[in-house]
């Protein structure tokens, strides 16, 4: 059995989108990839860890990852059950307008300085707007091109992304607790179950949590329930089920949290992605 599934969603010749699952059967470092373009990758199941040299990112779905051309990397998946993710290719004049410069290196072909960078809720629900529309049929690709280049322009702007200027150590420390989170996502972690489980006290990783992804620990586990719920919605008639089974209290508890996050109830969310 292949080791990816591999769905081609779109390809307009300025843009393609592809649908990547990945059975997650390598714990360890795999061998050596390289990508032949320049891609944004959207995670939106499961997590890995992308190693580039001695960097590495922890790919889930409150990130954006940036595979630049011809660089080498390398996965591994600290936990099981695989990971799914949406990537994107952008064709390379396409990418140096919507990018800023901050943002690209100077080498010939364009690309990213960095690994990844922090989303925002509401380039989630694009990441899940445009793979179900695009999947069931409902998309023409002229709203699918303006979604895509909404998303971008989105995840890479300043007011909507965010980049940690922490420490290494820091950000390896950060990783942990991602990785941790991501082991069971429908648990009503504590701060003191965390702190026992990655070492260190409460206080201390809340303030280097914060420091490295710029939001509360809490609010960063909430994405990615509610980033699971965008995933899965479309497979449930019961909107109380869906919310039990990733952990919310209630019903209720579920649907504002969900409205907070994307502007509109889980119902409205799902007859949306219906009509596109």
């Amino acid at each position: 059995m292949p080791e990816f599934d591999i769905s081609h969603l779109l390809d307009t010749g300025t843009l393609a989108v592809r649908n990547v699952c990945c059975r997650g059967n390598c714990l360890h470092r795999s061998a050596e990839e390289c990508a032949s373009a320049t891609q944004l990758v959207f995670p939106y199941r499961g997590v890995y860890i992308r190693h580039v040299g001695s960097d590495q990112a922890v790919a889930d779905a409150n990130h954006v990852l940036f595979f630049n051309a011809d660089e080498g990397y390398q996965v591994s998946h600290p936990v099981e059950g695989g990971d799914a993710s949406l990537s994107l290719d952008l064709s390379e004049p396409l990418l140096r307008e919507l990018a800023p410069a901050s943002l690209l290196n100077h080498r010939g072909t364009a690309g990213f300085r960095r690994q990844h960078q922090r989303i925002d809720p509401r380039a989630q629900a694009l990441v899940a707007l445009l793979r179900h529309g695009l999947e069931g049929g409902t998309l023409e690709p002229l709203e699918a091109e303006g979604l895509l280049l909404t998303l971008v322009c989105r995840s890479l702007g300043p007011r909507t992304s965010h980049a940690s200027g922490a420490t290494h150590a820091r950000r390896r420390l950060a990783d942990r607790v991602k990785v941790l989170l991501a082991s069971d996502i429908s648990r009503r972690w504590t701060l003191a179950e965390i702190a026992t489980e990655i070492g260190g006290s409460p206080v201390y990783l809340t303030q280097v949590f914060q420091q490295v992804e710029g939001l509360p620990l809490y609010r960063y586990h909430l994405r990615l329930r509610l980033a699971r719920a965008l995933d899965l919605i479309a497979r449930y008639d019961d909107i109380s089920a869906l919310a039990a089974e990733l952990g919310f209290s209630s019903h209720s508890h579920f649907a504002a949290a969900f409205r907070q996050a994307y502007g509109r109830s889980p119902t409205a969310f799902k007859q949306a992605t219906r009509r596109l």
